[in-house]
């Protein structure tokens, strides 16, 4: 079970970090950046649909929110900027690892 959860956190992080490389590049939409901004709010954001003070509920919809949120956010991207940001979180992540 903690290897499996391992896994989608190392998955979730590579796609958060491609993310982040991907809406600085200039080719990307202003639509695309703005939509990644109100994301990264809303998870850091008091404010929620489930308030963070419940036990489990309160991290789910966050959860939720990304796992949804960071695929469809890179699908919009353009090929070019998507490209550009992916060799750039993997240069980036392989000086993470030992």
């Amino acid at each position: 079970m903690f290897l499996r959860l391992t896994r989608l956190f190392r998955t979730a992080g590579r796609d958060i970090v491609t993310l982040w490389y991907a809406c600085r590049h200039p080719a990307t939409p202003r639509r695309l950046k703005l939509a990644t901004m109100l994301l990264g709010l809303y998870i850091l954001s008091p404010v929620d649909l489930v308030p963070d003070w419940f036990p489990v509920l309160g991290w789910i919809d966050d959860v939720t929110l990304l796992a949804f949120g960071i695929p469809a956010l890179l699908r919009l991207m353009p090929q070019r900027a998507l490209q550009d940001a992916h060799s750039a979180s993997f240069s980036l992540i392989s000086r993470w690892r030992l």
